[in-house]
């Protein structure tokens, strides 16, 4: 009665209608789950691909990301698996840059997850809907963002958390201000050094291909003075930079 009432609300007739309505894979649930596939036994290369990109993630609905969630969560326990197997039977590990794949993976489906509900919380309380925290000073001087936990004890009765404060290094006022005077200009420095990257790409880029589009490269290189180095290196004219070494291309970088 009940396949009649089906066929007929979705128009089906009865003599087309497929014998089979339900499919489902196999279901394992014995030990061997939790390693690998026989035919990669001993072997001393596998072939795998790469991690999840966010941009690809994006595209997926919550249902499938939380199935693809599963099937990594499953997959780094057997890696995991055999890694420890491969250490007590003393043989090597085939592609160990596969447990970094399925972490980096797992972490990027938690970036767009936690973007989601950033997006939803925003639209329908306003708020982020994730803990609250505050940027407190560590016993080196500098800020860091600590959320905020919650205790089943007032924190000053809370022996444990009395203990953690009490371990945590301490540092007087004269030494925060001799590490941040020094951090900031190894900050400086790195700073320039990135600078310096970019103006060197930005050379090489104009060297190989005058050609290219100008809007994009600003739009990528935002620190750098793109028409400045245009207009410089016409002077200097394509065809005499061809020939450059490197160390003289960040000599010209220094001029410019």
């Amino acid at each position: 009665m009940i396949r009649k009432v089906v066929c007929s609300a979705l128009k089906i007739p009865i003599f087309h209608q497929p014998k089979q309505w339900l499919r489902t894979t196999c279901i394992r649930l014995d030990l061997m789950e939790f390693f690998d596939d026989k035919k990669n036994w001993g072997e001393q290369q596998i072939r795998v691909g790469r991690s999840w990109k966010v941009d690809e993630l994006r595209l997926k609905s919550n249902p499938d990301l939380h199935k693809l969630w599963f099937v990594l969560l499953k997959e780094r326990n057997m890696l995991f698996t055999m890694e420890h197997d491969g250490k007590l039977g003393h043989f090597l590990f085939p592609n160990p840059e596969r447990i970094d794949k399925v972490e980096e993976s797992m972490s990027n489906i938690e970036t767009v997850v936690r973007e989601r509900n950033r997006a939803y919380y925003l639209l329908e309380t306003g708020e982020t809907g994730e803990r609250p925290g505050a940027e407190i000073e560590n016993f080196l001087g500098l800020q860091e963002y600590v959320q905020h936990k919650e205790y089943a004890v007032p924190e000053k009765e809370n022996k444990e958390y009395l203990e953690e404060k009490e371990a945590e290094p301490k540092s007087s006022h004269e030494e925060k201000t001799w590490f941040l005077r020094r951090w900031r200009v190894k900050q400086r420095k790195f700073a320039r050094a990135e600078l310096r990257r970019k103006q060197f790409e930005v050379i090489h880029i104009l060297r190989n291909f005058p050609d290219c589009d100008k809007e994009v490269l600003k739009e990528k290189y935002p620190e750098v003075n793109v028409d400045r180095y245009i207009t410089r290196l016409k002077s200097r004219n394509y065809e005499n930079l061809i020939g450059l070494s490197i160390h003289q291309l960040r000599c010209l970088t220094r001029k410019i």
